[in-house]
């Protein structure tokens, strides 16, 4: 297909995936990209914006926040097809600028959200069949290793065997290596895969729930032959908890040597006045176009890349 066909066809999809949302109720918002409070995640650095010379701002990484207040002021189920930046991130499935899919969903549940999810997908990808796999029964499916009962050094040995040594990791650093290294290339590869329930440290914007003997987030993500599709949560409404994690971040951004970023304080003052209880899910739609023209790379679905 000619990259003009690919680009006539993302036209389709983006009316498609506005049709989904219009056919179950979900109204579209257009929150602002650029904010002074910033989006703060250990793993993801912004790409800032000077105003009048002095004001700093930043591009936002996803419409999270804008649209969190939106729905504490009682706006229903609202979704957002958008451009978010992250700095840094080139390559084959990256671009600083890249197209996402984010919705919101009062009152369903998790597993209800995932499956949504799925459904979003197959407007991509076809019919395909769903699974879903625990981080803690993935993990151990292709590694062998129950990582709630293994040490860190444990770890360490494992990731030594694949020829990955970094002595300097945290258990979530080590954690995701594994995924990324181990798990991920297994998952999705004639099905789409639902990786669900994260290590309770790793729960970002979600709730965290006990299962089993394991403290674990309501988080999921979405897989198809080994790319990362979606990130979804049951979100947390909790502000004082929101808190303490932006700062935990912070704190952790600035031990690596990135900076601090600034608190949404306007995000914070929304959960104080009341977040529904909902889910929340982000998607990227270059890589679900990606995968259904079985490109190589996000430049070849998009106008223009980086």
């Amino acid at each position: 297909m000619s990259r003009l066909s690919r680009l006539k066809d993302r036209a389709q999809m983006l009316a498609a995936a506005r049709a989904f949302f219009s056919a179950r109720g979900v109204l579209e918002v257009d929150v602002p990209i650029m904010g002074r409070g910033a989006a703060i995640d250990v793993n993801i650095d912004l790409i800032p914006a000077i105003y009048s010379k002095t004001d700093r701002y930043y591009l936002h990484s996803s419409p999270e926040y804008g649209m969190k207040r939106l729905l504490a002021e009682g706006m229903g189920d609202i979704y957002q097809l958008s451009h978010v930046f992250r700095d840094g991130e080139t390559g084959s499935r990256h671009n600083p600028e890249f197209t996402m899919a984010e919705w919101y969903r009062i009152g369903i549940s998790f597993e209800e959200m995932a499956a949504e999810t799925v459904d979003f997908a197959r407007l991509f990808l076809g019919d395909l069949p769903s699974d879903t796999i625990s981080y803690r029964e993935a993990i151990q499916r292709y590694t062998g290793i129950d990582y709630v009962k293994a040490t860190d050094d444990d770890l360490r040995r494992y990731l030594a065997t694949l020829g990955t040594e970094d002595r300097e990791a945290d258990r979530d650093a080590l954690l995701n290596y594994i995924i990324g290294i181990a798990v991920e290339p297994h998952l999705g590869q004639d099905s789409l895969t639902v990786l669900a329930y994260y290590p309770a440290t790793q729960a970002a914007l979600a709730m965290i729930q006990q299962r089993g003997d394991e403290p674990v987030a309501e988080r999921f993500e979405l897989y198809h032959r080994g790319v990362e599709l979606a990130n979804g949560y049951h979100e947390l409404t909790d502000p004082a908890e929101q808190r303490r994690r932006f700062f935990q971040d912070n704190e952790e951004r600035a031990a690596k040597g990135k900076e601090r970023l600034p608190i949404d304080e306007r995000f914070l003052e929304a959960l104080q006045r009341g977040l529904p209880d909902c889910c929340g899910v982000a998607v990227g739609f270059d890589r679900l176009m990606m995968l259904r023209h079985q490109a190589v790379s996000l430049s070849d679905v998009i106008p223009f890349a980086w």
